[in-house]
């Protein structure tokens, strides 16, 4: 009951978009830009500037890049099998390889491993969100309706702003540059509202869903990728690291989590399957109620 609460006020965020849109209808892609080009880049500002540098960040870094690499890898691999587009093949990638690490991820290592896991957790979001606005966006785009070459795509990740509040951030933090409090406030209320924001978005978009365009044999494979074959893959990561238990935990616990919410955003932005991604996202959230409390109970938790 008490990992329901904390799950929990996801699933009324997404349900106020849905709502919202039912009965409004907002223009989903002017708001997606918005967060995107925006509000985004204040976030992941903040998050590298505030998150200090420490040793274990090279134990993190490794496994989210190995993670990621190896998920790309099966997906792809299954996509080939179940003969898909250029676009459902980004789709699938968008929905396999990342996690909701950060608005979904990190309350649950809070609640199951206290103010330390936690601290690992917001480690593991600040650089699981920037594979996600780069490789994710990549990949995004490169399967976008536009069907951009290879070089196009990366042009394009090139040009989102959020790459920019990153590196700003770190060289900021790098260089101890301190930052005047009403700065600060105005890049913090900025950077609040982008993860609500991108859940809201979410919830829109999964109320215009076309449910003849999503083909649910594609559903199902990330489906199984994201929540079972992902925490699998991270143990078997993990074992080969010289961490810590605790840290090894949290770290598959955050592979365990279903699909990013901003992978839909980005799906939106890029014209990539935004139904099929959003879809992926709403059953492996829900699905998530049963498996994380087993990946808990695995854990020792």
């Amino acid at each position: 009951m008490d990992l329901l609460m904390i799950v929990l006020p996801a699933f009324l965020i997404f349900f106020t978009g849905f709502v919202g849109q039912k009965l409004i209808g907002f223009e989903i892609r002017s708001i997606s830009m918005m967060a995107l080009y925006i509000m985004s880049p204040f976030l992941a500002f903040r998050t590298f500037y505030t998150n200090e540098l420490t040793m274990e960040y090279v134990y993190i870094i490794s496994f989210c890049l190995l993670l990621c690499f190896v998920l790309i890898t099966i997906v792809f691999l299954t996509g080939m099998m179940m003969k898909a587009s250029r676009q459902k093949m980004a789709a699938m990638i968008l929905g396999g390889a990342f996690m909701n690490s950060g608005n979904y991820g990190a309350p649950v290592v809070l609640f199951a491993f206290g103010a330390v896991g936690f601290d690992y957790a917001v480690i593991m979001m600040v650089f699981q969100s920037l594979l996600m606005n780069t490789i994710g966006l990549f990949f995004a785009s490169l399967g976008g309706k536009q069907k951009m070459t290879l070089k196009e795509s990366l042009l394009r990740v090139l040009r989102m702003p959020v790459i920019y509040g990153t590196f700003l951030g770190l060289a900021f933090q790098l260089l101890s540059i301190d930052l005047p409090t009403p700065f600060m406030d105005a890049i913090s209320l900025v950077a609040n509202a982008s993860i609500p924001t991108i859940m809201l978005v979410l919830g829109m978009q999964l109320a215009v869903i076309e449910k003849k365009r999503v083909t649910y044999r594609f559903v199902s494979a990330v489906t199984i990728i994201r929540l079972i074959v992902s925490p699998v893959v991270a143990l078997v990561i993990t074992s080969f690291l010289p961490m810590n238990d605790l840290l090894k935990d949290v770290l598959i616990l955050q592979a365990a989590m279903p699909a990013a919410a901003n992978t839909t955003m980005a799906a939106i932005q890029f014209g990539t399957e935004p139904d099929l991604v959003s879809f992926n996202t709403l059953v492996t959230t829900l699905l998530s109620i049963v498996t994380i409390p087993a990946t808990l109970f695995f854990l020792g938790v």
